[in-house]
């Protein structure tokens, strides 16, 4: 997915930008400074979405976000910014901001942003012409999703993409092969992703002992 980094500092947009490269699945077509470069951007590179920071020296981010609304070019916007007030928090989720993030943050923190943004994307992809309530309701809760404690929502979205990439079933040991996990943590994943339906557990029977645990993406 292409990612525009719009902020007004040099220095943060290329360390956003750093962090956006470091994210399977995202890279960055182009930073911008200015609230009307960011515009361009968008009008210029089509990116899937947009990291706007609010304080903009020509232009509120807001303005921005209000302005990305009426173009054509259908783009998300993930909002990241000193802003703590709680007008400026409404008014983006009023924009269509797809998430919020404060400044100061670290590298997982947005990667973690990212890659949920990533499974939402993929759910309306595979949903296809009609959205069953079910299917809805998980795409409004996606951004809200609580790991149980331990598991990080970083590493979920690893072990799911694995599964989801590998077409066929993974064992515990397999998975922890691909995602370079130890097989008791990829194990833990899998066993969450099987409980939130995204997976299922389909035993193999050998010839003696316990069957093998083995999962198969469903989602």
């Amino acid at each position: 997915m292409k990612v525009l980094v719009v902020d007004d500092d040099f220095m943060v947009a290329r360390i956003h930008a750093g962090y956006v490269a470091r994210t399977p699945g995202f890279t960055v077509v182009r930073s911008a400074h200015t609230g009307r470069a960011a515009l361009t951007a968008v009008s210029e590179d089509g990116p899937d979405l947009v990291l706007l920071d609010i304080y903009l020296p020509d232009m509120s981010g807001l303005d921005v976000l209000r302005a990305i609304r009426g173009l054509a070019q259908p783009v998300d916007v993930l909002v990241i910014t000193a802003a703590r007030d709680v007008g400026t928090v409404r008014a983006a989720l009023r924009g269509g901001a797809v998430n919020y993030l404060i400044k100061p943050f670290t590298a997982g923190a947005l990667s973690d942003r990212l890659m949920r943004y990533a499974e939402t994307r993929r759910h309306l992809t595979g949903i296809g012409g009609e959205a069953r309530q079910e299917d809805v309701d998980r795409l409004f809760g996606a951004s809200a999703v609580h790991l149980p404690k331990g598991l990080s929502q970083t590493t979920c979205a690893l072990v799911a993409e694995a599964l989801r990439r590998t077409g066929t079933d993974l064992s515990a040991a397999e998975a922890a092969t691909l995602t370079g996990l130890s097989r008791v943590s990829a194990r833990r994943y899998l066993e969450y992703l099987c409980a939130t339906g995204r997976a299922e557990l389909r035993p193999r029977y050998g010839t003696a002992g316990r069957p093998e645990h083995r999962y198969r993406w469903t989602s």
